[in-house]
């Protein structure tokens, strides 16, 4: 019997049939075929293309079943995170709206038969948390995206920050409390007496205030237990920036201090020298003087040094803490600052910046000529030249 004629009732009664689900028994998972009865999966069981394709599953069935096995597994899982998240909920309801999918993969393919199975497997894997009441299986999915759960512990954390801010406002009323009862349970109630006149002929005498003295004066307002919590976190926020403010003159003052020249006790502590260029690193002096170069012409007391600024030729006396090197570039002329060969002018030969050193070749005094490797910078400085 020949297909309908499209647009005639009965086609349009059998595209009505063939809509939405039915049922699993019918459906044939290798050829995605749903079949609306008995005999139309018979026919279809019969076909030569449901042959070849049981061949084909019949090579490597293992290979099939855990395929068809694992996308029911991730698709189940997917709807039971998104829908529901962590919530304990009953596995059929997850079931039947994942088959509510028409193009669902039916659970007839996979290695297990029945939802029960499917259910144990999971909280075997370790997938999900599952339990068996009166009512059936039920689910609860384990979370293990980092980023989720770190968004779960810092909800964590504010809620117990909050509850934590509650108890201890409630610890403050309740010690307001008890120092009230305290104080009214001190007060005394002294009983009324008779007036008695020690010498009973003894003359009255009335004054009369005006009605300024004769009234009380206005009784003070007593502030609740939030409102003393209120200024006590004010003072204290008060106190906690007067500290700061104070915390943070100092370190200025300290910083803006001038180290005192010490004395001279060894001569490898000082590296001054007259005409070399210097880099001025103390902060506190502003930007007009802070990363600028000078040349010192005069060394004070070996750590200290007077300073000319090469920009604005502004004298300085600076200690050499407060000073660092400067690196030429190759070819010029150095001086060296310390060491056997200290005060001798050299030519910078090459820098070795992974080393932070530099290879110099002296041009003046008795080893005149000789090679020097592996000179730090600091044992070194450019030599100024007028």
């Amino acid at each position: 019997m020949g297909k309908h004629e499209v647009g005639t009732p009965k086609y349009i009664a059998n595209k009505i049939k063939a809509k939405g689900l039915q049922k699993l028994r019918w459906y044939c998972q290798m050829c995605q075929k749903q079949c609306r009865d008995e005999n139309g999966f018979k026919c279809h069981t019969s076909s030569e293309s449901h042959q070849r394709q049981l061949l084909i599953f019949a090579d490597n069935a293992d290979k099939y079943i855990d395929e068809f096995s694992k996308e029911f597994s991730d698709g189940y899982l997917e709807l039971l995170h998104r829908q529901f998240g962590t919530k304990r909920v009953h596995a059929n309801k997850v079931y039947q709206d994942y088959i509510a999918d028409r193009d669902h993969l039916h659970m007839n393919a996979t290695q297990w038969e029945s939802l029960t199975e499917f259910v144990k497997w999971l909280g075997r894997e370790g997938k999900c948390v599952v339990d068996e009441t009166e009512k059936g299986w039920f689910v609860s999915y384990i979370e293990r995206d980092p980023e989720t759960i770190e968004l779960q512990n810092q909800l964590a954390k504010k809620t117990k920050m909050e509850k934590d801010d509650e108890e201890k406002m409630q610890e403050f009323f309740e010690r307001q409390v008890k120092l009230g009862q305290q104080s009214s349970s001190s007060r005394r109630v002294s009983a009324p007496s008779e007036l008695v006149r020690e010498n009973a002929d003894e003359k009255l005498t009335l004054k009369l205030v005006t009605k300024k003295t004769m009234e009380p004066p206005a009784p003070k307002r007593t502030l609740s237990a939030l409102e003393k919590l209120e200024l006590e976190e004010k003072e204290r926020r008060k106190k906690a920036r007067i500290e700061e403010k104070k915390a943070e003159e100092r370190k200025r003052e300290k910083e803006e201090e001038v180290k005192p020249i010490r004395k001279a006790q060894d001569n490898e502590d000082g590296w001054l020298s007259e005409d070399i260029v210097v880099k001025v690193v103390l902060k506190s002096l502003g930007e007009k003087y802070y990363g600028k170069k000078g040349y010192v012409t005069k060394v004070l007391d070996k750590y200290g040094a007077l300073v000319k600024m090469i920009d604005t030729e502004v004298k300085l006396k600076l200690d050499q803490d407060h000073l660092e090197t400067v690196i030429p570039n190759i070819g010029r002329q150095v001086k060296i600052l310390k060491g056997p060969h200290k005060g001798s002018v050299a030519e910078l030969v090459d820098i070795n910046t992974n080393k932070f050193c530099v290879r110099l070749k002296v041009i003046s005094g008795k080893s005149k000529g000789e090679i020097l490797d592996r000179i730090p910078y600091e044992n070194m400085s450019k030599l100024y030249t007028r």
